[in-house]
């Protein structure tokens, strides 16, 4: 296995990776701004109002999300172990 092949394998990690939780970042993160700009404007300061509401968002969104997430990492993996043979030289 040669530092190539190293470098192949956590470059396709870190893709997949991204790949799996922006989805569920850009929930919170989208919640958040909402939040904020609504306590902005009502000029509510609760540092508590933001925290449930992204804990929703984010429950819901991988109970959405968590069947595809779970099937891209499964193909990553099942494509790494049917490849071992390849790495051991």
């Amino acid at each position: 296995m040669t530092i190539d092949d190293v470098t192949a394998i956590a470059g396709q990690a870190l893709y997949l990776i991204i790949k799996v939780s922006a989805p569920v970042l850009l929930v919170s993160l989208v919640i958040g701004l909402i939040i904020s700009i609504f306590q902005t404007v009502t000029s509510i300061q609760e540092q508590t109002l933001t925290f449930v509401p992204k804990i929703i968002s984010v429950f819901v969104a991988l109970m959405v999300l968590g069947n595809w997430m779970l099937n891209s990492m499964t193909e990553y993996m099942v494509e790494l172990w049917s490849n071992f043979s390849l790495y051991i030289r």
